[in-house]
């Protein structure tokens, strides 16, 4: 039997990310879209130093006029199907977006 374990590791410091706690934070700047897997506290630290600049931000909504992208339940979820993605023959990364069609085959054998 094989067992292949996916972490969530923290992009600034390093650490495990523990299931059910911190995840993945999109953000954007310049007319480019980021994605950053962050812990607890260094989210908050992002939040807060983004924060002096976004009470004085105006909101100009999406781009493009494309609908809101539903977002999955957390980061633990994201572990948990990449995990069943590998251990059934999907190609996934260890880092970054799940492709639609991975997140679709996991929904629906979880029903």
């Amino acid at each position: 039997m094989k067992r292949i374990t996916t972490e969530l590791v923290d992009d600034i410091d390093g650490t495990v990310i523990e299931p059910g706690t911190g995840g993945t934070v999109s953000f954007a700047l310049d007319g480019t879209n980021y994605e950053i897997d962050l812990g607890d506290d260094n989210q908050a630290a992002l939040r807060d130093a983004l924060a002096p600049f976004i009470a004085n931000a105006r909101s100009t909504g999406r781009r493009g006029g494309a609908a809101p992208r539903k977002r999955s339940s957390g980061s633990s979820d994201t572990a948990a199907v990449r995990e069943w993605a590998q251990r059934n023959g999907f190609t996934v990364g260890d880092r970054g977006r799940i492709p639609a069609e991975i997140r679709e085959a996991y929904a629906a054998a979880q029903r």
